[in-house]
Formats: C-alpha cells, sequence, structure tokens
C-alpha cells in the first residue's frame, strides 16, 4: 500500500448544523481481568494513532469488538476500527481530553476491558508557507495551526537548525505574535517573521514553532539570499482576481467527500486539490489546463464537464462554488484525461477546456519570472513541446530542474534517476479510504530532495531551469523523491484522449530563459548521512579489507589502500574502502570484495599512510555521467525490473549514479522501509545497486480535513467562547 501522506488546511471554517440527537455517550462496563489490553494507558496527540490489540490470559489474540467513549465534549472521543486501530478526535476544545478504549469478548459480552487514552491537541503539519527565500531585511508572515478549539497557542525561535535552538539576532527575528480560534476553527497564531540586514555566514535558517510548550516542533525552512529571490508558496495559494496564471492552486469542483451527521443530513467532511500546471493547445489553437488526472478528473471518478476551480477546494474552505460563501471561482471544463484503469496508458494527465475571460492564455507560471516590486514575476515557460531526456542528457553535468506548485511554491533540485519504472496506488476519495487501483510506471524522471516537492504540488510542470524548457509532469511523491511523467508522452498520450493525432498538442509559452531559483535541499552524501553499521557487520568488513589489501592494493596501478567503511549504495551496510590515488583517472576496482560493498575515495598516498584519508566521500546531487555509462546501465534496468519488483519490498527501479564510486551508474530500488525484501544484491548484471529505504510513493493531491460536526448540544455549552483573539511579544 502507499504511504497515506496528507495535507491538512488550517482554519477551516465549516457550516456547523444543529443535530437533534440526545447529548448522552456511552459507558463502558467494568473489567474482569479474562483478558487485557495493550497498552493500558498511552498519551496521544490529534495527528496520531494508536494500534491496540487484546490478549487472553492463554497468549492468544482475542476476538473482541472495539468501542471509544469519553472525550471532548465537543469533537467526541476519535473512532476505533474493527483491528484495533483508534484515531483521536481532529481537534479538542480543551488542552487535553481523556478517552476510554473499551473491549469487549465476542464470545462473552460481559467480559469487558478498559484502556485510558490522554489526547492533546496536535501540530497540524505544515507551517504556512511551508519554505521561503527572502532578500536580506525582508519580512514575511507565517501560520501555525493546533488542532484545539477556542484555545492554545504556539511559541516561535529563530534557529540554525530545523530541531529549534534559539540561533540570536543575527538569524533574523519574529514578533507580532497573535492567536486565534473558534467554535468552528483550529486555533491558528500567526508570527511575522524578519530576516537580517546582514545576510549570515550560513543562509539557511528556520523559524520553529512549538504548541501549547509541548515538546514536539515544526520548523519552516527559509533561505535567506543576496540573489534578490523572494518567493512563497502562498503566492500559488491564493485566490486570483485577475485572469489566473499557472502554478496555482486549483482543482475539480466535486472533489470532496461527505458524511451524513446524526440527523441524517450531509455535510462535507473533506475536499481535495493540486496545481494548475501549465496551458497547453491543440493544432486549432484552443487552449486548455494542463494538470494531473488525479487532480482534475478525481483518479477516473469525474465527469467530462465538470467544473475545474481556481483555487482548489483546499484552500476555499472545502465550500464548493455554487454553494453559499464559495470563494472559488470556476476557470475552465473538464475536457479529456488519460484514465489510470487502462494497463495501456502510461502518464497521470488531464486537461479542461479553459474559459478565456478567467484565464491567462499566455501560459504564465507563478514565479518563474524575473524579479519585479521584491517578488519574482510569473512568466511563460518556454512553448512547445518540451525538451526530451535521455542518457546523453547529463554529460555535462547534473541537469537542475524547477517548479512552481500549489503546496511548496518555487523550489530548484536535480534529477536523481532516469528510466525510473514506480508502482503508485490510487484511492476513490479524498480521505483515501477506498484503494481504487496499483498502477504501473515505466520510464519515469526521479528528483532528488524533500522539499522539491508536497501534497498539493500535483500537476505542477517541471521545467529545465536553465531555459525554461518543459520535461515532464509531477504527480507523485515520496521520502526525497518526486516522481514526473516525461513531457513528451504527457502531450501524445492527451492527444489520443482528446481525439486528434499524436504531435498535435503543445505546451504553450514564449521563449527560452534562465529561471532564479534556490535549492532547499544539498542531495549530497555527507558523514553525517551515513547509516550506522552493527560491530559483526564491520568485522566481516575488516576481514574482506585485509584480503583486499593483500592482493589489490598496488600503488603503481593507482590502489593506495583499504580500509572497513559504510556503504552510501546501500546504508546500514557495511563495506570496504578502497583508497584510490586522486591524480589518476579511471582506476579499475571491484564492485565487491569477498561478497562486501566497495567504496571507491580519491586520496594520496601521505594520507593513507598517516591514516588520515576520508572515510567517506562527498557526493555531488544528481547525475554526472556520460551516455556511454548510463546506455548500458539501462539495459540492465531493462532486464531485471520486473524481477527485482516481484519482491512486495520493492516499489520502484530505475537508473541512477551510485554514490559508493560515482563514476559509474547504478540501479535506484525504492524499498519500503516497512517491509523485509527477499534479498538485496550488490550487484546485478555487473551494475551497482543502490538502495534507498523510504515511505512508499503517494499520489501527491492535497486533502483539507473539516472539523466533525458538533451535536447541538456542544454548540449551546461553547456558545458564549464563539471567538477569541490572545497577542503576545
Amino acid at each position: 500500500m502507499i504511504r497515506v501522506s496528507l495535507s491538512r488546511v488550517a482554519g477551516l471554517v465549516l457550516p456547523l448544523i444543529l443535530l437533534v440527537a440526545g447529548c448522552g455517550g456511552n459507558t463502558p462496563g467494568p473489567t474482569n481481568g479474562s483478558f487485557s489490553i495493550n497498552p493500558a494507558t498511552i498519551s496521544l496527540d490529534t495527528n496520531t494513532q494508536e494500534t491496540f490489540s487484546a490478549t487472553l490470559k492463554s497468549g492468544q489474540t482475542a476476538d473482541v469488538t472495539w468501542l471509544v467513549a469519553g472525550g471532548d465534549s465537543t469533537a467526541g472521543a476519535g473512532s476505533i476500527s474493527a483491528s484495533g486501530v483508534y484515531t483521536p478526535p481532529g481537534y479538542l476544545t480543551t488542552d487535553s481530553a481523556r478517552v476510554r478504549v473499551s473491549a469487549t469478548l465476542k464470545s462473552n459480552s460481559s467480559s469487558i476491558t478498559t484502556a485510558i487514552v490522554t489526547v492533546t491537541p496536535g501540530f497540524l503539519q505544515p507551517l504556512s508557507p511551508e519554505n521561503s527565500s527572502l532578500t536580506a531585511g525582508s519580512s514575511m508572515d507565517v501560520q501555525g495551526t493546533i488542532s484545539e478549539v477556542s484555545g492554545g497557542k504556539i511559541s516561535w525561535v529563530v534557529s540554525a537548525t530545523a530541531n529549534g535552538g534559539d540561533g540570536g539576532a543575527t538569524l533574523g527575528t519574529v514578533s507580532n505574535s497573535s492567536c486565534m480560534s473558534s467554535i468552528s476553527s483550529y486555533t491558528a497564531c500567526t508570527v511575522t517573521y524578519k530576516a537580517p540586514a546582514t545576510l549570515p555566514a550560513n543562509s539557511s535558517v528556520y523559524v520553529v514553532a512549538a504548541a501549547n510548550s509541548g515538546p514536539s516542533t515544526t520548523p519552516l525552512h527559509i533561505l535567506l539570499n543576496s540573489q534578490g529571490v523572494n518567493s512563497s508558496p502562498v503566492t500559488n495559494q491564493n485566490a486570483q482576481t485577475g485572469p489566473i496564471q499557472m502554478g496555482s492552486s486549483g482543482g475539480n469542483n466535486n472533489d470532496y467527500d461527505t458524511q451524513n451527521d446524526q440527523s441524517g443530513a450531509t455535510f462535507i467532511s473533506d475536499c481535495c486539490g493540486g496545481t494548475l500546471g501549465s496551458i497547453v493547445e491543440d493544432s486549432t489553437g484552443t487552449h486548455y489546463l494542463l494538470s494531473n488526472n488525479h487532480v482534475l478528473a478525481e483518479s477516473d471518478q469525474a465527469r467530462v464537464g465538470d467544473s475545474i476551480v481556481q483555487p482548489g477546494l483546499i484552500d476555499g474552505g472545502c465550500t464548493p462554488y455554487g454553494q453559499t460563501g464559495a470563494s472559488v471561482r470556476p476557470v475552465g471544463t473538464l475536457s479529456a484525461y488519460v484514465p489510470l484503469s487502462s494497463t495501456q496508458t502510461n502518464v497521470d494527465a488531464a486537461i479542461a477546456r479553459i474559459d478565456t475571460a478567467a484565464v491567462d492564455s499566455s501560459g504564465a507560471i507563478l514565479q518563474i519570472g524575473s524579479q519585479q516590486s521584491g517578488l519574482l514575476a510569473a512568466s511563460p515557460p518556454a512553448g512547445g513541446t518540451g525538451e526530451a531526456l535521455s542518457a546523453g542528457s547529463f554529460s555535462s553535468g547534473s541537469l537542475r530542474v524547477v517548479k512552481s506548485g500549489r503546496s511548496t511554491g518555487l523550489t530548484c533540485s536535480t534529477i536523481e534517476s532516469i528510466s525510473q519504472n514506480v508502482n503508485v496506488d490510487y484511492f476513490k476519495d479524498c480521505a483515501q479510504s477506498t484503494s481504487y487501483l496499483t498502477k504501473t510506471y515505466t520510464n519515469q524522471i526521479s528528483i532528488g530532495g524533500n522539499s522539491f516537492t508536497d501534497a498539493g504540488d500535483s500537476g505542477s510542470l517541471i521545467l529545465d531551469a536553465s531555459n525554461a524548457q518543459p520535461i515532464g509532469l509531477f504527480y507523485a511523491a515520496g521520502s526525497g523523491f518526486s516522481i514526473a511523467s516525461p513531457i513528451g508522452e504527457v502531450l501524445s498520450e492527451l492527444a489520443l484522449q482528446a481525439g486528434q493525432s499524436s504531435g498535435s498538442f503543445k505546451v504553450t509559452g514564449g521563449g527560452q530563459h534562465a529561471i532564479s531559483c534556490l535549492n532547499y535541499d544539498t542531495n549530497t552524501v555527507t558523514a553525517a548521512s551515513l547509516v550506522s553499521v552493527s560491530p559483526a557487520a564491520m568485522k566481516v568488513a575488516q576481514q574482506a579489507a585485509n584480503l583486499a589489501a593483500a592482493s589489490l592494493v598496488d600503488a603503481k596501478k593507482g590502489i593506495l589502500g583499504t580500509a572497513p567503511g559504510k556503504s552510501a549504495d546501500s546504508p546500514g551496510e557495511a563495506a570496504v574502502i578502497v583508497y584510490v590515488d586522486e591524480e589518476k583517472q579511471y582506476v579499475s576496482v571491484p564492485a565487491t570484495i569477498s561478497g562486501v560493498r566497495t567504496v571507491i575515495i580519491p586520496a594520496t598516498a601521505n594520507s593513507v599512510a598517516s591514516h588520515s584519508a576520508s572515510a567517506y566521500r562527498l557526493v555531488p546531487a544528481g547525475i554526472h555521467l556520460s551516455a556511454s555509462v548510463l546506455t548500458p546501465a539501462i539495459a540492465v534496468k531493462e532486464q531485471s525490473w520486473k524481477s527485482l519488483m516481484s519482491d512486495p519490498a520493492f516499489f520502484g527501479v530505475g537508473v541512477s549514479q551510485s554514490h559508493d564510486n560515482p563514476t559509474e551508474a547504478s540501479l535506484l530500488v525504492y524499498v519500503d522501509r516497512k517491509e523485509m525484501p527477499r534479498a538485496k544484491p550488490a550487484t546485478i548484471g555487473g551494475l551497482r545497486v543502490r538502495y534507498v529505504s523510504m515511505d512508499r510513493l503517494h499520489v501527491t493531491r492535497s486533502t483539507a480535513i473539516g472539523l466533525p460536526h458538533p451535536s447541538s448540544c456542544a454548540i449551546r455549552s461553547l456558545a458564549a467562547n464563539s471567538l477569541r483573539l490572545d497577542s503576545q511579544q
């Protein structure tokens, strides 16, 4: 299954519907000791879950019925599944709530055992904005939201690290802190950050927030720069008043889930949205909005003719156009989508015919233009069918790419792998509670960096940062990797679905131009990024290093020495460090020695002799290999990927650059961190294999979770505390 990673939107205010149900609740019966619940007591915040288990005295699993009671007077007790997975309520009206989790034996309804859960408000992730770039002396507002109603505060600090710790005034200051809450919205706190007049040596700073002085923190990453780059994803999330520009929040007007309250009335429980990526046009000059199927067509669940709105419902309070209080407006009509259900399709894409009065038909994308009035202007990408990647695209170095999307705004990174095959799961609803299908994509583009994209950026157009040429359409991400379909294939498959000939679609735009953008991720191997290795594994590596020293070391051939070390291609695995003469090129070293991986590190004879040579190799981000190296690696991938991905632990195989020996290509294999692979071969077909342990890929439409419907009793009890505004310096 794909990892569920949802971006929750702060401060949603949904209509409150008075219920006619009574105000009573269930009370669990006494514990009789015939079985036990684990855990018996626990503390959780509103953003976490806990799995409870019931065990008979014999040690066997008890077959029980689960029930929750108590909790917050308005938000309730939360819910628990038939398998014992407890989900707290989405918000609280007090600083904590006590929930009783009870289990009843199905074979004996009088046998009941109870556990106690203390629920506290949790931080909704992430801060808004998620990241930002600022020049010296510039200011910005930052908002954090706690899952607490009518209470709670956030404390703020400026730090040099994401973990917090006061960094002093040299990193900038925070001021004007205020919090607002009501009975129908989470507590939202805002602070103003001002960058220092003189930039510090470390230009990467963090505004770190803690909810109710608790131990958990949430950081906002800010890049201070002298390149004139002021950018923020708030620009992409705002409702636009004039003809809308691309890179903005958007989606299907029907992209929401509903539930029934206790009186049987239907209400919207959550909603979804993504990014309106670009404008494309067909051979007749008709213009369309381009985004993903799962953004515009709700993963095959929508109908042609549906209204496409800006901003997406996630940024419009989950209130569709046509309902009272709606802040979204229609900007296009769903025209065609590439069906995910077909085994013959290989992209996640859809188009909507634009409302010409509502859309900037030049194709301008937010923030990819020049600096104007303190902010980056919108600008069209390079028009045409885009730039096709090949094995020869990296002969002169890594390829830097850029995107402008709803959640993380303007970000840059590098392509980490090509010819990437991946499995992606889809759901029928925003809450991802109803599975639809798992789709395998082939020959995709993988971009490195934890901060390059996030939920809500789905549909963003990926551009070459050097010339604004379209490269791909972003649709899925995992821990440190973003996946995009090649733009040429996107355009071809859309033309087929629109009943037009291949080649009839192109991206609307202008001429080529460079894009000013900063990297939030370094994507490099450092000593700190190498995972610790067990003493037993290091002992095996030491033995292999000793064996290699006797048979392999030869200064004339450029091999200066060996030592035990850590692999960067397979984190947590020991390796034999082979030191090669830094003045020689293309020193031949086997990928393994006695079954142990090798790590190739350039060094001098003196540093090896004095034991001062580095134990790791700094590897630059991206791919830096020629076509003659990458082409045979792609052939190995084509022969091996199906066999590898038959193991449920592997959900992606592509071609990248080895981190143990950056002069060589490698297979890049995504490993489900929750699964144990059947085997992890160091080489396949003579090619090194690089493993990345991560959460499974998820499609990156963003979901906003509404407040649970309160009862009329709860509304009456809180009516006197409907709104509160607190200020602190």
